[in-house]
C-alpha cells in the first residue's frame, strides 16, 4: 500500500527525542519505560536505552512518564468534503483526528458527488495533501452513486489510490450484485467494507426495536436488520474467497455468524464504533437526537456482548464513525432527525473507559485502534518499531476532562460525549515525527 505524501506539513527533515515514557506497542507487544528517537520521519531507535542523554544535537522532550502508542487509525470518517463542506473539511477532519490522538483516517465515499470515479479520487488525495495534517485515504464507492444497482470499477479505483471499497451508510440488497463485488474484489485483492443493514427491515426505524423504543412511540429497527445481512455476505464469502469486513456490529447476535467464519477460515474481519460500547437505548432518552446513530444504539446486553467480543478478540477494530451534522438536522422531532455523531477526538478517552473499568487490558484495546486496523488496511503505521513511520500519540491514562462539544475541533458539535468527564487525555500527537497536536494548542 502507497504511503500518503503529507505536503500540509513541513517538509524538512525531522529529527526529535521523546524520552521518559511508557511506551505501549500493541504489534510488538511492547509495555516498558524509554524514549523514541527520530529521524526523517521514521522511527530511528526506541526503547530503555534511549534516554534524554542520547543525543545533544537533537531536541528532546520529557513525556513525564506518559504514554506513547502508535497513532490511531480510524477505518470509518464521513466528511462533508466535497459538496457539504458546512459538517466538515478534510483539514477540520484532520485537525479534530490528531487532537484525538488518530494518525490515519479513512474517508467514507458519502459525499456529494459519490466517490465513485476516478477522478474523484485524485480530487481526494490531492485536498488531503494540501489541507490535512493526518494520513488521509479514501474509500471508494461499491456501487455507482451508492444506489446497490452496478459497481464501479474496482480495479481503476485501487489503482488511483482507492484503500478499500464500500458502500457507506447503505448496504447491497441485491445478493447478486453483492457476490459480484466480492468476486471482482478477490481478483485485485481489494477490501470490502459493509454496512450490514437489511434496507427493507430497518426502513422507518429511528432506534432499536424493543420495550424502550415503544414507550418512546417510536417505530424500531431489529437486530434481525443486521445479522440476516451479515449471514448472507458471509455465504457468498464462502463463494467467492475474497477480503470482507464487517463495519459496525451493534448486536450480540452478529457476533456468532463471525466468530463461525473465522474458524472457517474465511477471510473475515468485522468492527464496532465506540458509541455502541459506550452507551445503550436508555441514553436517548427523553429524545436525545445526539444518539440517533446508524448502527443504532442496542440494549445493555448488546453492549456488554460487544465489549466482550473486543476483549476476547472476536471484534478486531475500534472505529469513531465520525459523521459530523449541523444542528439543522439534529434539532429536530427524534424519528425527523438526521443520524451520526462526531468522534474522532473522543473515540480514544472514551475506549480508555473500558481500560479503566477493567473490562479489557491495555494493549488489545490499544490494538484495536492501531496494529489491527494497520494490518486489515495493509499501512506500514500502526507500530512503535525502528524503520515504522513516526506516527504516534501522547497521552496521560489519568487526565480527567469534561467534553465540551463546544469546544471541539471538529465544524460540527454533534457529540453524544458532550458534558460527559472522561479519563485519559491525549497530550500530543506526531505525524511522520512532526507534532500536529499539542493540548495547550487550543
Amino acid at each position: 500500500m502507497m504511503d500518503m505524501d503529507l505536503a500540509a506539513l513541513d517538509k524538512e527533515p525531522k529529527s526529535m527525542l521523546l524520552y521518559n515514557a511508557r511506551l505501549v506497542c500493541p504489534f510488538t507487544g511492547r509495555d516498558e519505560g524509554g524514549g523514541i528517537l527520530v529521524e526523517n520521519g521514521l522511527i530511528a531507535a526506541l526503547g530503555p536505552s534511549v534516554t534524554a542523554a542520547s543525543s545533544r544535537t537533537i531536541p528532546g522532550a520529557d513525556c513525564g512518564g506518559n504514554v506513547v502508542c502508535p497513532g490511531l487509525i480510524d477505518c470509518q470518517v464521513f466528511t462533508g468534503e466535497p459538496g457539504q463542506e458546512h459538517r466538515e473539511t478534510l483539514a477540520t477532519a484532520s485537525r479534530a483526528a490528531a487532537a484525538g490522538g488518530v494518525t490515519t483516517i479513512l474517508c467514507m465515499p458519502n459525499t456529494e458527488p459519490v466517490i465513485d470515479d476516478v477522478a474523484l479520487v485524485h480530487y481526494m488525495l490531492q485536498a488531503a495533501r494540501d489541507s490535512a495534517i493526518v494520513r488521509v485515504y479514501p474509500v471508494a464507492a461499491a456501487t455507482k452513486a451508492l444506489e446497490g444497482r452496478e459497481m464501479t470499477e474496482i480495479g481503476l479505483l485501487k489503482e488511483a489510490g482507492a484503500i478499500a471499497f464500500s458502500n457507506g451508510k447503505r448496504s447491497i440488497s441485491n445478493a447478486q450484485v453483492m457476490r459480484h463485488l466480492l468476486a471482482y474484489a478477490k481478483d485485485f485483492d481489494a477490501l470490502v467494507m459493509h454496512h450490514t443493514e437489511d434496507r427493507d427491515l430497518a426502513d422507518g426505524g429511528a432506534m432499536n426495536e424493543g420495550e424502550v423504543a415503544t414507550r418512546l412511540g417510536l417505530q424500531g429497527i431489529p437486530a434481525a436488520a443486521e445479522t440476516v445481512v451479515i449471514e448472507r455476505d458471509l455465504r457468498l464469502l464462502e463463494l467467492t474467497g475474497a477480503n470482507y469486513h464487517a463495519s459496525a456490529l451493534s448486536s450480540a447476535e452478529s457476533l456468532g455468524p463471525i466468530a463461525d467464519a473465522k474458524k472457517r477460515r474465511l477471510h473475515v474481519t468485522c468492527g464496532v464504533s465506540i458509541n455502541n460500547l459506550s452507551f445503550n437505548e436508555f441514553d436517548i432518552g427523553a429524545y436525545r437526537t445526539y444518539y440517533k446513530l446508524k448502527p443504532p444504539l442496542r440494549t445493555e446486553n448488546d453492549r456488554r456482548a460487544l465489549v466482550e467480543g473486543l476483549s476476547d478478540g472476536a471484534i478486531d477494530v475500534i472505529i469513531s464513525s465520525h459523521d459530523p451534522q449541523d444542528a439543522d438536522v439534529k434539532r429536530r422531532p427524534f424519528s425527523e432527525a438526521a443520524d451520526g455523531a462526531v468522534g474522532l477526538e473522543t473515540m480514544l478517552a472514551a475506549a480508555l473507559e473500558l481500560y479503566h473499568n477493567r473490562s479489557i487490558e491495555l494493549i488489545p484495546l490499544l490494538a484495536a485502534m492501531t496494529a489491527k486496523p494497520a494490518k486489515l488496511l495493509g499501512l506500514p503505521g500502526g507500530r512503535l518499531q525502528e524503520g515504522a513511520p513516526a506516527d504516534f500519540a501522547l497521552f496521560s491514562l489519568e487526565l480527567p476532562w469534561r467534553v465540551d462539544a463546544e469546544k471541539l475541533v471538529s465544524r460540527s458539535k454533534n457529540s453524544p460525549f458532550d458534558k460527559r468527564m472522561l479519563q485519559g487525555k491525549v497530550l500530543e500527537t506526531y505525524v511522520a515525527g512532526h507534532r500536529v497536536f499539542h493540548h495547550t494548542d487550543r
